[in-house]
């Protein structure tokens, strides 16, 4: 037993904790503005996955070996730098430093936060978050909801709630097939997670209905009133719309004051995406892509993208703030008691019973950097974009099949000595080359007419320079 105390003891020790931090944060400090300064930096050092597993091989020995800042050194050699200004890949941004702290913070408290006594303190910043969040979307004081692990969950969440409240039958408690099949109308550029969570709630294939889009990838209003038909005739209760404010390929904004109208007529479930999208409205010069979506029933907003998190913080918003409590209508009295559904206690809302400070690192942002340099961030990220595709339109070896929304571009190097069947393999071989060799991170999508590659501009530290600098070094791998 003494044995284990001095283990206990060295393990807690306050002044080697002081020690490795203040180590830790000299060796990030250092590795940040490498990485920001794209120097001497690969985006992706790029390594198999088996080579991976070898490297951080699972030699767990029994006795302390003091090499953690050894450890973390290869954690940041060997990551994916998305502080790189020529990470320009997927849908998750280069998070504010300062995050990163607040993250320390919440893992040493450790308070989950399934009951306000567990989480107190997050628990109230994560109230007034939301407010925060659900003012600047437009939505009425009446508006409550949730931090939650992701925009997938949080697109569960709403549907889980859209169910309860349409359905006509009490799902959750009699089960899927108490009722007729359930199905939602949803634009056919939608993220897949949205069939997933339908699948999950036990809808099949079925449960996700496809409404055409138009030329521009943006939900064509005029074909819901046909897929409601058609769905009706199959058999199935539609009981809500789901529409994207920024779509996960293109960047797309559906427009969703006719789908709010159309909702209102047929009395669905409007619920938007904008888990890319929503930041749109902090600015003044873009928010115009989101009206309408004020007259949402529920919207789902990733801070972890447009905010610039780190993942993940979802936000999931309803209008009506009591029905947060229907995606989940389950008691359990050794937590909540056999009291009255209190706003406060955050495990009745979410997936998450155990649930980390989610809102500690986004509170403390916008309280201590101010929301205007968030703003600014979503402004200059679309500006960039739209910047990007004019020279992308301009250049004779480039085709970029529809301008950008917000700040994701979809784009294909067509050089004149590839034939134009051969352009879609082309277009993977250079993404290939291009990040296995370390000098840009991007991705492909496909398209109707055929593959893309396709970069997210969600990094503040990229710029026009980077861009142009992607264009040569397409050229240059098409050539060799």
């Amino acid at each position: 037993m003494t044995d284990f105390r001095e283990r206990i003891a060295a393990a807690y020790d306050t002044e080697a904790f002081r020690r490795e931090g203040r180590q830790l944060v000299d060796t990030l400090a250092d590795y940040l503005r490498q990485a920001e300064r794209g120097e001497g930096l690969p985006v992706l050092p790029w390594a198999a996955p088996a080579v991976n597993v070898d490297r951080f091989a699972a030699s767990f020995p029994e006795e302390p070996t003091g090499d953690f800042a050894e450890l973390m050194a290869s954690v940041l050699s060997g990551s994916n730098h998305l502080h790189h200004p020529r990470y320009v890949g997927h849908q998750v941004t280069a998070p504010v430093p300062l995050a990163a702290l607040c993250d320390a913070v919440s893992s040493l408290l450790n308070n989950g936060m399934a009951v306000y006594e567990m989480g107190p303190v997050s628990t109230a910043m994560e109230r007034n978050v939301l407010r925060w969040m659900a003012a600047r979307l437009g939505m009425p004081e009446s508006t409550d909801g949730v931090l939650t692990s992701g925009g997938s969950l949080g697109n569960l969440t709403a549907l889980l709630a859209a169910r309860q409240a349409r359905a006509g039958y009490d799902a959750w408690n009699d089960g899927a097939h108490a009722g007729p099949p359930l199905a939602v109308l949803v634009p056919t550029t939608a993220h897949y997670c949205v069939s997933r969570a339908t699948r999950v709630m036990g809808w099949g294939s079925g449960g996700v209905v496809p409404v055409p889009v138009d030329s521009r990838f943006r939900l064509r209003p005029e074909a819901l009133g046909p897929a409601l038909e058609s769905a009706t005739r199959a058999g199935r209760k539609v009981i809500a719309v789901v529409a994207s404010a920024g779509s996960t390929a293109t960047g797309a904004f559906d427009p969703l004051e006719p789908v709010a109208d159309f909702c209102e007529r047929h009395g669905l479930w409007f619920h938007v995406d904008a888990a890319h999208g929503a930041a749109a409205v902090l600015s003044s010069e873009y928010r115009h892509q989101t009206r309408g979506i004020d007259r949402a029933d529920s919207v789902v907003w990733d801070a972890h993208k447009g905010l610039l998190m780190p993942a993940l913080v979802t936000a999931v918003l309803f209008r009506d703030g009591a029905r947060s409590f229907e995606s989940f209508a389950q008691e359990a009295s050794y937590l909540f008691g056999n009291t009255e559904r209190p706003w406060s206690d955050v495990g009745l809302r979410t997936m998450e019973c155990t649930k980390e400070m989610m809102a500690l690192k986004l509170y403390t942002c916008l309280r201590v950097l101010g929301t205007r340099l968030f703003a600014d961030a979503v402004t200059e990220s679309y500006t960039l974009a739209r910047r990007f595709a004019e020279r992308l339109s301009a250049a004779p070896d480039f085709d970029v099949p529809v301008s950008p929304d917000c700040n994701i571009v979809c784009f294909r190097h067509t050089p004149a000595h590839v034939p134009p069947e051969e352009w879609d393999a082309l277009q993977a071989r250079l993404r290939e080359r291009l990040v296995t060799r370390g000098d840009f991170y991007l991705v492909q999508t496909k398209l109707p007419t055929g593959v893309y590659l396709r970069v997210t501009l969600i990094n503040p530290l990229t710029t026009d320079a980077d861009l142009d600098a992607l264009m040569e070094a397409l050229r240059t791998a098409a050539r060799r």
